[in-house]
């Protein structure tokens, strides 16, 4: 995959009724890639591409920058996978 996703998921206000036209889009990330310069370029590529294609703001997370237990657990809980696991 031209971006290394391994894992994409979508959570917050785009999973729920409250979602409108002005509503950001959330999505959770990770990466197949391990060079921190390439990380950085595929996640400010991604989120870039992904703003175009819904045209809205996109506020992407960096799964295994998650460290806050109790936002992991919420995350784990309602999140909806995409791609990968």
């Amino acid at each position: 995959m031209e971006y290394k996703v391994s894992t994409l998921a979508a959570f917050g206000s785009v999973l729920r009724e409250d979602f409108n036209d002005t509503s950001d889009i959330d999505f959770a990330i990770d990466f197949n890639e391990t060079d921190p310069i390439k990380y950085a370029n595929l996640y400010f590529e991604l989120k870039q591409k992904l703003e175009e294609l819904f045209k809205r703001k996109i506020d992407l997370i960096e799964l295994r920058a998650v460290k806050n237990k109790f936002f992991k657990e919420e995350l784990d809980k309602n999140k909806v996978t995409i791609y990968g696991l």
